[in-house]
């Protein structure tokens, strides 16, 4: 069976500033989306991260499909303006950058992550969310959960996954039009490698197996700052990731997260920190944040979702979210010096950049003496 498994997600109020959404502004949000069901939407999943709400949807009519973004759209609209403002919460509506809908979702707020896939006779995916950071954010563990052998051992011993994948990435400074480039692994591991690092501007968008053609990954890349024109916070975005056969298992998809590699975000969107997995509906705290991330395993058949298991629940993680606090305070140790606040490029839409300008007018160039 063919079906579109939509992610959309939005900050549209939050209890005492950057922390959680009440459950009233949740509970609006699922009712909503409820009423939809066995209509417009087969099933669906109201999630949590950070200061977030996250609406995930399975239905049929295919990716970028206007009904189901305006669904998505009407949600935040319709619990912002019936329980975020009339509850006073922090920042209502904060990620509805416009007025009206107008066709879709993208670039107007929300990330949205989705993909249209022919169901296997067993189809698990991970949907994950991160709040406090960017897209690129994902850059690093899809690497290594795709592309290494060190952490997907698959790729030596699957054989269904020996032609690699094909990473389509884009350029998310780029702003007028979507702007992407297909590279295939193995061959071109090391001009994946050359863009990747820089996760401010080239971001996954998509992973699609080689053996198959099949997607394998979606990832929400649009950048708010460069949507408003204006400095509106981190992306927080959110991902699909198709897990087993021809794809990397679940555990080698999520291994790469335990290394809370250092991420562009945390207070204010202008900070690094380490980007920590965490338990489903984990709020908000030290520094607004650290960096987080939520893991929510399905499996899905005829469009019906399973309930949720959520990946980042063992213990064992408890011993990785220790390690990610270390970092965190490791690196806030340096306050705004150096590589614990993001550059000027990131900072362009900030409050600081009028005050280099006032500062610029005040410098003076110092004559020398010229030698006889």
């Amino acid at each position: 069976m063919k079906v579109t498994i939509s992610v959309i997600k939005a900050d549209i109020g939050s209890i005492g500033g950057h922390i959680k959404p009440s459950e009233a502004l949740v509970d609006a949000v699922r009712d909503f989306v409820a009423a939809k069901k066995g209509d417009l939407v087969i099933d669906y999943f109201i999630g949590t991260t950070g200061d977030d709400i996250a609406i995930l949807v399975t239905h049929t009519k295919g990716v970028n499909n206007r009904q189901i973004h305006k669904m998505g759209w009407d949600a935040f609209k319709t619990a912002t303006d019936e329980v975020a403002k009339p509850q006073g919460l922090y920042g209502a509506g904060q990620d509805l950058l416009v007025d009206a809908f107008s066709g879709n979702v993208k670039g107007m707020g929300p990330a949205v992550a989705e993909m249209s896939i022919e169901e296997r006779p067993n189809e698990p995916f991970v949907f994950f969310a991160a709040d406090k950071t960017d897209p690129g954010a994902y850059n690093l563990p899809l690497y290594l959960g795709f592309a290494d052998p060190m952490y997907c051992a698959g790729l030596m011993l699957s054989p269904k996954m020996f032609k690699g994948f094909k990473f389509r990435i884009m350029d998310v400074n780029y702003t007028k039009g979507d702007k992407s480039i297909d590279l295939n692994t193995p061959e071109e591991l090391y001009d994946i490698a050359a863009l990747l690092r820089d996760n401010q501007r080239f971001v996954v968008e998509s992973i699609w197996s080689r053996e198959t053609g099949a997607q394998a990954a979606a990832v929400s890349t649009t950048r708010l700052h460069n949507i408003a024109g204006k400095y509106t916070g981190k992306d927080d975005p959110v991902m699909l990731v198709r897990v087993q056969g021809e794809f990397p298992a679940t555990g080698e998809v999520l291994a790469p997260f335990e290394k809370c590699h250092l991420v562009a975000g945390f207070m204010r969107g202008s900070h690094t920190g380490p980007l920590t997995p965490s338990k489903l509906y984990t709020d908000i705290s030290y520094f607004d944040g650290p960096p987080v991330v939520t893991g929510a395993a399905f499996c899905v058949h005829h469009g019906i979702l399973t309930e949720p298991a959520d990946v980042f629940a063992n213990p064992f993680w408890d011993a990785v979210r220790t390690k990610a606090a270390a970092k965190a305070v490791y690196i806030r140790e340096q306050g705004f010096f150096g590589a614990a606040m993001l550059g000027m490029n990131e900072l362009e839409y900030g409050g600081i950049v009028e005050k280099l300008k006032k500062l610029d007018a005040r410098f003076k160039i110092r004559e020398t003496k010229k030698k006889k």
